[in-house]
């Protein structure tokens, strides 16, 4: 067990929720509440833009003040009334985030700077499990203009986590932090599984070089656009399989792939060639395509650019895995294209040459949770085109480029409840595709079990 440590503005609302509740406030008709000044829309802008400075929480800070003789009654009513305008404003990819971590059995907890009193009903409304935030001190009714228990703010947010964690009796090993902002750094590297979502630039450099996931949940389509257009939707025209030219490919089965609604498409791996395979294969598509794929692959030369054309959602091996499951959830509920490669990883040794696929339960239960339409499909060549014990691709084979062939089958009814089950139907579904050869049982060589293992990792194997 553990928690979710999650900041609210630009993180699970994809924009400030100052403007909402000054708005509900100076409805109340609460005195100096949503007062308008010269160059509000400047800084609004600049703030969803850019996020926070040190200035703008300075002004945060002198909010206790300004809101000194307000009744406490007055305003709890006011917070609520913003609810739907702030509800409004959560990230396309929060809701799926929180319902994953959800099942998972973790606490989900609201950390924000944004007063305790004014985003409480909204908690309620998200379903969050507690509140972390800055609280104004109040007295016979009223509020007096000072913070009680401090301002929650870079350090500050991080003091009220280890409290909340030493009361629960949870570790900060086991948790995991979610922010936007540079001024979260102390409580994401203070937890196990820091989160950096719509990064402001300094968070985003901060993340690149820690080696952080970075999500995109303010975007609609998961993937920043220009001009309203995803970059794998300009790139898409360009993939050919001529740039390949040590490599033959032969694409079948494109018609089971219908044209709209969420699919999976759950894909066997031989080879890190297999992600030039499968973004050819999304280039055809002609629809919006994800890629699940863990993150060790996004640093691979040729395959990292590749994931991240197509959008790709690294997956934390250790850990739960669940904001990338989340987005490939909302992705489907756009109805989007997600691929998926059961096996996780590239198997090793004699479990390469095995007949039957073993397969993680990731594509099934993104399917019982979607309703997508699953297809299978066999990749069967890319292996001699990158065997795992290269560095690179064998590129010298111009004159007798190497088959590749990708093969997607017709959609496969998982009808078991049990994921566990609905994989194995999804693997043999895969396996059934690949040719006789793959179905055959034998004793590989020494020289093929080599092949399946990194550079310079293959033990020894006896003659």
């Amino acid at each position: 067990m553990g928690a979710v440590f999650v900041d609210l503005d630009r993180t699970l609302l994809r924009e400030g929720s100052g403007r909402v509740l000054s708005g509900a406030l100076h409805a109340a008709g609460l005195p100096g509440a949503g007062r308008r000044i010269p160059g509000d829309d400047l800084w609004w802008s600049y703030y969803n833009r850019f996020g926070e400075t040190a200035v703008t929480m300075l002004l945060a800070r002198a909010a206790a003040l300004a809101a000194k003789g307000w009744e406490v009654e007055r305003v709890a009513a006011a917070a609520a009334g913003a609810v739907p305008g702030l509800l409004e404003l959560v990230a396309p990819g929060a809701r799926a985030a929180l319902d994953a971590w959800r099942a998972e059995g973790l606490r989900i907890v609201m950390v924000t700077t944004t007063p305790e009193h004014l985003v409480a009903p909204l908690a309620s409304a998200l379903g969050v499990d507690a509140v972390l935030a800055t609280r104004y001190q109040h007295d016979d009714g009223r509020y007096t203009g000072a913070i009680e228990g401090g301002f929650a703010w870079g350090t500050g947010k991080l003091d009220k986590i280890r409290a909340y964690c030493a009361e629960e009796g949870f570790e900060l090993s086991s948790c995991t932090a979610v922010s936007d902002s540079i001024f979260d750094l102390p409580m994401l590297r203070a937890v196990g599984r820091p989160i950096v979502v719509n990064p402001d630039p300094r968070l985003f450099l901060a993340a690149k070089l820690l080696r952080w996931p970075v999500a995109q949940w303010t975007v609609a389509g998961g993937v920043p656009k220009v001009a309203g257009v995803e970059p794998f939707g300009v790139v898409r025209h360009l993939l050919r399989p001529e740039l390949f030219p040590y490599a033959r490919f032969e694409f079948a089965g494109l018609e089971h792939i219908p044209d709209e609604g969420p699919v999976v498409l759950a894909a066997n791996h031989r080879s890190y060639f297999d992600l030039v395979a499968l973004t050819l294969l999304a280039a055809r598509i002609g629809r919006p395509v994800r890629a699940l794929a863990k993150r060790e692959l996004f640093a691979v030369p040729i395959a990292g650019p590749v994931l991240r054309a197509i959008g790709g959602l690294p997956v934390d091996r250790g850990s739960s895995g669940a904001p990338a499951f989340a987005e490939a959830v909302a992705s489907l509920r756009r109805g989007e294209v997600v691929i998926v490669l059961p096996q996780g990883t590239i198997p090793r040794g004699e479990a390469f040459f095995t007949p039957t696929l073993e397969g993680r339960i990731g594509a099934a239960r993104l399917a019982q949770e979607t309703g997508a339409t699953v297809l299978p499909v066999a990749l069967w060549g890319t292996e001699h085109v990158w065997p795992r014990s290269s560095r690179l691709p064998d590129v010298m084979t111009v004159l007798a480029p190497r088959p590749v062939t990708v093969t997607v089958g017709a959609a496969v009814e998982l009808v078991a409840e049990d994921p566990k089950e609905a994989t194995v139907q999804l693997m043999a579904a895969i396996a059934a595709l690949l040719p006789e050869e793959a179905r055959t049982p034998r004793t590989p060589t020494r020289e093929e079990l080599a092949r399946t293992f990194p550079a310079g990792s293959a033990p020894h194997v006896d003659a």
